[in-house]
C-alpha cells in the first residue's frame, strides 16, 4: 500500500468552498501507515520502511482491531506547535532504550485522518465521508492517538493556521475514494511557505539530458568567527550548503534561469562542506554570483537543509554580500 498524495492547490484562489469539500490541518509530522495484522503493529513510511520500534508510545494502535490499516502522521509538539525537526529524529532511532527515553521526554501522537482497511475489509473505494465516520467511531480513547479535526470553512482555517504558525491546510472532496499511490486532485494542499534568498553555487542536468537544467545547488554566504564573509583564495564567496532546488524549474522559468547561469563562469566547488556524492554527481560548479528566491517549509534542524524548496525567481537586485547584511 502506498499512501494517497495531495495535489498543490492554487494559492491565488485558496481552498475550495462549498459543502462538497472538507478541510483539515496540514500537520508538520511524518506520514505513516499504521498496519495491524498477524498480531503486530507496523508503522510504515512512504517508502515502506517499518519504524514502529522507534515509537513505543504508539503501541496502543495495535489493540484497536485484529486487522486494521490507518493513514496518518506521527506528530511531536514543541511549545504547542508541531515540530518536524523533533519528530524526524525518531526515524533513525534504532535502540529500544533510546526510543523509550524519547517516548517519555518527547512523545509523539499519531494523528489519524483515514481508515483504509478494517477486519479484512478494504474500505478505499468508499467515499471519504464514510471512511471518516467509521474512523471517528473506531479511535475513541486510544492512547497517544487522535483523529485530525475537520472544518467546513477552508479559507478561515488557512488564515488561522497561518496565525498559529502551522504548516497549512489539506482540502478533501467528501465523495472521493482513496486513490492508493496517486497524487490526486481530490486532495488539495495549501502549505504556508517561507521565502528566502539564496545563492546558486552550481547546477545539475535534468535526468536523461546533458544540458537541460534539472536542479540548482544553493547556499548562504558563510562567515568566520568575526562575522566576516568567508572567501577562497580567488576572493570568491564560500557558501554554507542549504540544499538542492528542482521544483519550479519546469518550462520557461527553468529556461530563463539556465540562460542566466550560462553567463556565470565555472569555478571550484564553492561550498564549505562536502555534499553527498549522489547529489553532486554530474553537477557543474559556478562562481557564487546569482541570488534567487526560494519558497520552502523552513530549514531542517541539524542538517540545515531547505524543506520542499521551490524556485521563485532571480533576484537581480541582490548580491551574496547583500544576504549577509540582511541576515
Amino acid at each position: 500500500m502506498r499512501p494517497m498524495l495531495a495535489t498543490p492547490g492554487d494559492p491565488r484562489t485558496g481552498p475550495p468552498r462549498g459543502p462538497a469539500w472538507a478541510h483539515e490541518i496540514k500537520w508538520d509530522g511524518i506520514r505513516l501507515l499504521a498496519d495491524v495484522g498477524d498480531g503486530r503493529l507496523r508503522l510504515l513510511t512512504r517508502g515502506g520502511r517499518d519504524i514502529a520500534a522507534a515509537f513505543p508510545e504508539l503501541a496502543g494502535l495495535g489493540a484497536v482491531a485484529d486487522d486494521l490499516l490507518l493513514d496518518g502522521e506521527a506528530v511531536t509538539m514543541v511549545g504547542g506547535r508541531p515540530s518536524f525537526g523533533r519528530v524526524v529524529e525518531r526515524v533513525h532511532t534504532a535502540s529500544a532504550a533510546a526510543a523509550a527515553h524519547l517516548a517519555r521526554t518527547a512523545p509523539a501522537t499519531y494523528v489519524a485522518f483515514d481508515l483504509l482497511r478494517l477486519d479484512g475489509m478494504p474500505l478505499t473505494t468508499l467515499p471519504w465521508s464514510a471512511r471518516r465516520a467509521a474512523l471517528e467511531d473506531l479511535l475513541r480513547e486510544v492512547p497517544r492517538t487522535q483523529v485530525s479535526p475537520v472544518f467546513d470553512d477552508g479559507a478561515q482555517l488557512l488564515a488561522a493556521t497561518a496565525e498559529q504558525g502551522l504548516e497549512g491546510v489539506v482540502s478533501k472532496r467528501r465523495s472521493s475514494a482513496y486513490a492508493e499511490g496517486v497524487r490526486s486532485s481530490d486532495w488539495l494542499k495549501f502549505p504556508h511557505r517561507d521565502t528566502m534568498s539564496v545563492v546558486v553555487g552550481g547546477w545539475r542536468p535534468q535526468t536523461g539530458t546533458a544540458s537541460r537544467l534539472g536542479a540548482v545547488h544553493v547556499g548562504l554566504p558563510g562567515t568566520d568567527e568575526e562575522g566576516m564573509p568567508l572567501r577562497d583564495d580567488a576572493g570568491r564567496f564560500r557558501l554554507t550548503y542549504v540544499g538542492r532546488v528542482g521544483s519550479g524549474l519546469a518550462g520557461r522559468a527553468g529556461e530563463a534561469l539556465a540562460a542566466v547561469l550560462a553567463e556565470v563562469p565555472r569555478a571550484a566547488y564553492p561550498f564549505t562542506a562536502d555534499i553527498p556524492r549522489p547529489e553532486a554527481a554530474g553537477s557543474t560548479w559556478l562562481e557564487p554570483r546569482v541570488v534567487i528566491d526560494v519558497a520552502s517549509l523552513g530549514i531542517t534542524p541539524g542538517e540545515g537543509r531547505l524543506r520542499q524548496p521551490s524556485y521563485q525567481g532571480v533576484r537581480g537586485d541582490l548580491t551574496p554580500l547583500d544576504l549577509l547584511e540582511l541576515s
